[in-house]
């Protein structure tokens, strides 16, 4: 079932030319922490283009039962009052996260180093998915977890009463780990300290630095280490949220696929940390590319060009890039089932732990639809066969996992038969305007009735 209800089946069927813009939400990971960020400054941060899904509302709800004001305008503005780091008062109801993995860690870390508890809880997903990786190092400040077995959904966090900072080495490339323990590091005194041996998105990092934390990024042997001050004051901001690239992954990718297509997809975050989609893309031989290029609120921007694609081939994706295009894989599958070739995607063991197994799930729903995939624990590759190649016709389970529903929609638009899924509900916790925005292109996605 959905997130939030009950199950959406949706079709997408084989379509005509993809063309027009696509003016695609706004960017997820900065969308969560300009909210979370804006409560613990002191003062009014403004945000405008905060994406408006299901998980990134989740996040204003918790923020105000810490007791932030958050209200939005009726222009799309929001307004968030902070009480300052340290400041979250006791939440007097269960906090409900939905779907959202980064939400319910960021927050953990935020709330880890405050004197209260609170009890966390979350969609059907999202209680499946592993929190020790966050509460692991939280318990190094002082905090403790009380859990499932397995360390899952619903727990309640103890904050620690005399938070102590630390040192830490992310053991996986995870942004969401390194981002809630400096969270929980900005109410520790002295300097608490993350080393990750992979680079991951840096939204946190600048975002904290633009609030006012002192905070620093050096390159050594033993990785990124990055240094902050703990008890700063923060200042309030004003954000203006750039696109979200994993959502502009959609109809980049679709354009690619559908014969004819022309798509431009305009100021899209083309963070390093966060583009290696768009680089993997340009080396199969996409025709993508970048106008208009610049710098909006301390991160790169362009204008996406995607054009139909006939001639890409499969590559080998370096295993150092997954950090930068972890969330993109699942329709990366889909563009490699209609290049020629195979396509090699190594380092990917996150993405079993993701809302749902990305790879089990793609590689089940790219079978049934025809497409050869080979897999194992850390590793998947599709063989392509190019344009025009792939049947379809199957109905695919998305298993409450909003990139599996709309990678399998952007599917059926150049299968040979229409390609659904069991419930495209989840989609609304990231890409609410999903199914318009496509079908304005000229997708023909529906709703099938019983």
């Amino acid at each position: 079932m959905s997130s939030h209800g009950t199950p959406i089946p949706m079709m997408s069927a084989p379509c005509g030319a993809l063309s027009g813009v696509a003016d695609v939400p706004g960017d997820k990971s900065i969308s969560h922490r300009s909210i979370i960020l804006g409560a613990m400054a002191v003062g009014e941060t403004r945000i405008t283009g905060l994406l408006e899904g299901e998980d990134v509302l989740d996040t204003a709800r918790a923020m105000r039962a810490f007791g932030a004001e958050v209200e939005r305008d009726g222009d799309g503005t929001w307004h968030v009052h902070g009480v300052g780091v340290g400041g979250f008062a006791e939440p007097d109801q269960v906090i409900d996260c939905g779907n959202s993995g980064t939400g319910v860690r960021l927050i953990m870390g935020a709330m880890a180093t405050c004197p209260i508890s609170a009890t966390f809880t979350g969609d059907a997903s999202l209680n499946k998915r592993p929190m020790a990786r966050v509460t692991d190092p939280l318990a190094l400040f002082g905090a403790r977890a009380v859990g499932r077995a397995g360390g899952r959904l619903p727990m309640t966090i103890v904050g620690a009463a005399q938070p102590v900072p630390v040192r830490y080495d992310v053991p996986m490339p995870s942004a969401q780990v390194k981002s809630a323990v400096l969270l929980a590091g900005l109410n520790a005194p002295g300097k608490t300290v993350v080393i990750e041996k992979e680079a991951t998105r840096d939204h946190s990092e600048r975002m904290l630095a633009g609030f006012g934390a002192e905070i620093t990024t050096e390159e050594t042997e033993e990785g990124r280490v990055i240094t902050l001050t703990g008890q700063p004051e923060l200042q309030p901001q004003v954000i203006a949220v750039p696109r979200d690239p994993s959502s502009a992954a959609f109809p980049v990718c679709a354009a690619l696929i559908v014969p004819g297509s022309d798509v431009l997809v305009p100021g899209i975050g083309l963070n390093p940390t966060r583009a290696g989609l768009f680089t993997t893309l340009r080396e199969m031989g996409a025709d993508l590319t970048y106008e208009n290029e610049r710098q909006e609120g301390g991160e790169p921007v362009a204008d996406l060009r995607a054009r139909f694609s006939p001639d890409m081939k499969g590559i080998d994706v370096p295993p150092e890039r997954a950090a930068s295009m972890i969330d993109e894989y699942p329709v990366l599958s889909v563009v490699a089932s209609f290049a020629s070739g195979i396509t090699m995607m190594r380092g990917v063991k996150e993405l079993r732990v993701k809302e749902s197994d990305r790879i089990d799930a793609m590689a089940t729903g790219l079978r049934a639809n025809g497409v050869d995939v080979e897999e194992g624990e850390d590793w998947w590759s599709v063989t392509g066969h190019g344009p025009g190649s792939v049947a379809g016709g199957a109905t695919c389970a998305s298993h409450l996992d909003h990139r599996i529903a709309m990678s399998f929609m952007v599917m059926g638009m150049a299968t040979q038969h229409p390609v659904s899924v069991d419930d495209g509900g989840p989609i609304a916790t990231s890409f609410p305007i999903f199914e318009p925005l496509m079908q304005r292109l000229g997708a023909a996605l529906s709703r099938p009735q019983g």
